[in-house]
């Protein structure tokens, strides 16, 4: 959107369409819900087209007929035809990595998981592989202490925006001359699944914290407990203690952690399903049973005193 909004108001362009996914249920009605993408483009007046797949004759048929010279793409998520990589100017593609590293689907989330100090955005003239066109323009971002997916992606969006309208005008009268990208220090990120966010206590209290961040806000990470699920929305590494079993929930102060292959994850907020976000010390207050069990556990109902029967104190 920032993006967007930046090219709607720049001297160098009109802008003849905007191209967003479909509009999907939503909410607890499941009415059809535009994008923002679409309901910032209603706003400023230009025409939307949001074909279900980009790559059908219809929909490549129905962009050409614009008669566009450029195309610009920025979180689209589809395979862009070849006929819109042959406009007179290209296209080119805002990625939110410093590439070739982390091209693919989840960048900044691959970024925060291998524990990278810094990212940034590149603008590249796609061509016919995944994110494997030549370079335009780069800018770097440091990644802050605690940085989440969702508030490194509004920082790189604003970061993009401002690259774009700078290389868009030398851009188009021919005044850069893009680089091929290195063959070296390329790496690939996925899709997440739901199930990318179960905290496996096998792992360090390291990798745990950031893949809370990671995926923050999507998919989540959680653990199950005798309790059911727990959603996991902060947490911070401490050392181990002695004695500390890995997959065994342990008293931090007042509040909870998970004792790890290495370290401690104390987990600083959470969610039990169906409940409400609170600190890690609440949830142990509601169930100070929970101290001493095991991840995985399996859910059982409260005997006659509280504590699932069998657990430890």
């Amino acid at each position: 959107m920032p993006s967007l909004e930046r090219l709607a108001t720049h001297p160098a362009v009109r802008l003849v369409g905007v191209v967003t996914a479909p509009p999907r249920p939503a909410g607890r009605g499941h009415r059809l819900r535009p994008t923002p993408v679409a309901e910032a483009a209603r706003r400023l007046g230009l025409p939307i087209l949001a074909p279900p797949r980009l790559r059908a004759p219809e929909a490549v048929a129905e962009l050409l007929a614009l008669d566009p010279e450029l195309a610009v793409l920025a979180d689209y998520g589809q395979l862009v035809p070849a006929p819109l990589l042959e406009l007179p100017h290209g296209a080119l593609n805002l990625h939110p990595s410093l590439l070739p590293r982390h091209r693919g689907a989840t960048p900044i989330q691959a970024a925060i998981l291998a524990g990278d100090r810094e990212t940034g955005v590149t603008l590249f003239r796609m061509d016919a592989g995944l994110d494997s066109g030549p370079i335009v323009a780069r800018r770097r971002v440091a990644i802050a202490d605690g940085e989440t997916a969702e508030s490194l992606e509004t920082r790189l969006a604003a970061v993009a925006a401002d690259l774009l309208a700078e290389v868009l005008e030398p851009w188009l009268r021919g005044a850069l001359e893009p680089e091929p990208q290195p063959e070296t220090g390329a790496t690939l990120s996925r899709p997440l699944r739901r199930e990318d966010g179960r905290l496996d206590p096998g792992r360090s209290a390291v990798e745990l914290e950031r893949l809370v961040r990671a995926l923050r806000p999507w998919p989540g990470a959680f653990l199950e407990t005798a309790a059911g699920r727990l959603n996991i929305h902060g947490a911070r590494v401490a050392p181990a203690v002695p004695g500390d079993e890995p997959g065994q929930f342990v008293a931090a102060g007042d509040g909870l952690a998970l004792a790890t292959a290495d370290g401690r994850l104390e987990l600083v907020l959470v969610q039990p399903a169906g409940g409400r976000v609170m600190t890690g010390a609440e949830y142990r207050r509601g169930r100070p049973w929970i101290v001493g069990t095991a991840v995985g556990a399996a859910p059982r109902r409260p005997g006659p005193d509280g504590p699932p029967e069998g657990s430890l104190r």
